[in-house]
């Protein structure tokens, strides 16, 4: 992609999967998967339940009043979320997302936050920002990095009918604000843009979010789970969004923070601020993917896109040591070689069981 230049709609790759490599001798110290990416991020999910009910994510037809979510007992401590994230950084992990469902509802999650703090990582966590303003001063105070929140409209109809619990925009915003002054700041706005649903949203965001020192960013619509009734036609390409900007606040590109960062980032060249697009359907990131995720209740996953995990809670249960724990996270490391995006089809569109869920392992 040049610099400067809008990018064209195309399904496309950023860039070509290096071969699988040969297992046998990784590199000193370093953790490689079968298609040499290194784990740098390692997402928590504290929690399966969420006070939203976004229609593409946890729809009520699917997540009723009746939906059976996780028992606590089943749920990972924070001492065993601890221990096994202890492990991830020895092996070489950067970076420690908490997400939920919506994390904030997890009791006394700013203990966890305090715990993790202790680790020399950037911590970070994902929420709707309902109970943002609440808990933004605790979060910060125990020693949370940054925040990310999650708004699928500055228009309260249009937000209300995205998160369908009536929700209202305005309380996210004061999240946001406070989030800010606990000194949260540049919050991370992150935008899901279904198209027909809510895409007449994306020029109202970015003039709200124009120089306010926070980064706005849009998300292709993705076919995560089997709930959400995903179709390749609500895609909006992240190209046609920053297109729709640029035509009204011109934009240039600017690299990655850093290696393996999901979003491409934009700027407004008249110094408003940055913008930034995920585009996991058009435009493919498989290829630089360092992330991997820890479930609720202790299920190691390497995609979002995955179909089944790793146990790690049946071994903190049942008796085994960090070095038995440290073998089973690198054999399901050098394991690796999910390439999802890369060879996503319009089968996908179809309805499709076994999936995770997006509300069950986070984004």
């Amino acid at each position: 992609m040049s610099k400067g230049h809008i990018i064209p709609i195309a399904r496309t790759t950023r860039a070509t999967l290096p071969p699988a490599r040969d297992l046998a001798a990784p590199p000193e110290g370093e953790l490689v998967d079968r298609r040499g990416r290194r784990v740098r991020d390692l997402r928590i999910s504290v929690t399966d339940r969420c006070n939203f009910r976004c229609v593409y994510c946890m729809p009520k037809e699917v997540f009723g009043d009746d939906y059976a979510f996780l028992p606590r007992q089943q749920l990972l401590s924070f001492e065993e979320i601890v221990r096994v994230a202890k492990i991830f950084v020895d092996q070489g992990v950067e970076k420690i997302r908490i997400t939920g469902g919506e994390p904030l509802l997890r009791r006394h999650i700013e203990n966890l936050i305090g715990q993790l703090a202790k680790l020399p990582v950037e911590l970070t966590l994902t929420t709707n920002g309902s109970l943002l303003a609440k808990k933004a001063r605790a979060l910060k105070d125990a020693g949370l990095t940054r925040v990310t929140v999650s708004l699928d409209g500055i228009d309260d109809a249009v937000f209300k009918r995205m998160n369908d619990v009536d929700f209202a925009v305005g309380d996210v915003l004061d999240g946001i604000a406070a989030a800010a002054a606990a000194g949260l700041a540049p919050v991370k706005v992150n935008c899901v843009v279904k198209r027909g649903s809510n895409d007449d949203q994306i020029l109202p965001l970015a003039r709200h979010f124009r120089n306010s020192g926070h980064i706005l960013r849009f998300i292709e619509y993705m076919d995560v789970g089997a709930s959400n009734g995903w179709r390749m036609d609500e895609v909006l390409p992240s190209a046609e969004v920053i297109a729709r900007i640029a035509a009204e606040f011109p934009l240039a590109a600017i690299d990655a923070n850093y290696p393996g960062e999901v979003a491409e980032r934009w700027r407004y060249t008249d110094g408003g601020g940055e913008i930034g697009v995920i585009s996991s359907v058009t435009q493919a990131f498989c290829s630089s993917c360092t992330r991997i995720r820890l479930s609720t209740e202790g299920q190691l996953y390497t995609c979002l896109f995955a179909r089944a995990g790793h146990d790690l809670r049946a071994l903190l249960r049942h008796g085994a040591g960090d070095e038995a724990l440290r073998r089973e996270i690198a054999a399901v490391w050098r394991g690796r070689d999910d390439r999802y995006s890369e060879i996503r089809t319009a089968a996908t569109a179809l309805p499709e069981r076994g999936k995770i869920e997006m509300s069950y392992i986070g984004g």
